[in-house]
């Protein structure tokens, strides 16, 4: 099974590239937010991808799903765990990032996800009640270099210490504050930052608080 494709781009359509990796080329289906991350390169440039493959009894000839970053990949496999959306759907409605998803489902906000391609509101209800609690790592996801991914992540662990432990959240509550904080600022960069929105949101929206 591929996990891994890195070669030569040989063409770019619609909703896949061609890939030519050791003299022989691999038809790659990307989500339409990958697609348009690799739009920006040449035909003929070098492109490296992290394969999902999907392949059953009713569908024997393999289909290779690409993603550019192994977190987003992981992201896809527990998004295709929701009932009712296997991977063809899950591609099709991966048209926001990963991040922009995962912090939707850990806010709860069904609206958003209802506007996902082939995603309505029942749907959305399903991946919210499957995933809820789960999506903190791809939440805190920012598609800049390692070390800001790092502070943001430490910063966000430091937050959430301090509210279970000293003021005495729940972990999913804390969790939910601290995302749906970063989701209104992402570009929040320190403790005492994520502190001042955490509570300003608590202090906007109270009916939210505690679940």
């Amino acid at each position: 099974m591929i996990g891994y494709l890195s070669g030569t781009l040989l063409s770019r359509h619609e909703d896949r590239v061609l890939v030519l990796a050791g003299h022989v080329g691999y038809e790659v289906l990307l989500p339409t937010v990958v697609m348009d991350a690799v739009a920006t390169k040449n035909i003929g440039d070098d492109i490296s991808l992290y394969i999902y493959t999907q392949q059953t009894e009713r569908q024997p000839k393999p289909v290779l799903i690409g993603f550019l970053q192994e977190i987003d990949k992981e992201f896809f496999q527990h998004f295709i765990s929701v009932e009712d959306i296997g991977p063809m759907k899950a591609l099709k409605a991966m048209t926001a990032s990963v991040s922009d998803i995962a912090r939707a489902i850990e806010a709860r906000d069904i609206e958003a996800l209802s506007h996902l391609k082939g995603v309505g509101k029942r749907t959305a209800q399903k991946i919210v009640a499957t995933l809820e609690g789960r999506m903190g790592k791809f939440a805190l996801k920012r598609d800049e270099p390692k070390a800001t991914v790092n502070l943001v992540e430490d910063v966000a662990e430091q937050v959430l210490d301090v509210m279970v432990r000293q003021l005495g959240h729940r972990v999913a509550d804390a969790k939910r504050l601290i995302v749906e904080a970063l989701k209104r600022n992402p570009d929040i960069a320190s403790p005492e930052a994520l502190f001042e929105e955490v509570y300003r949101g608590q202090q906007t929206a109270p009916a939210k608080i505690g679940g």
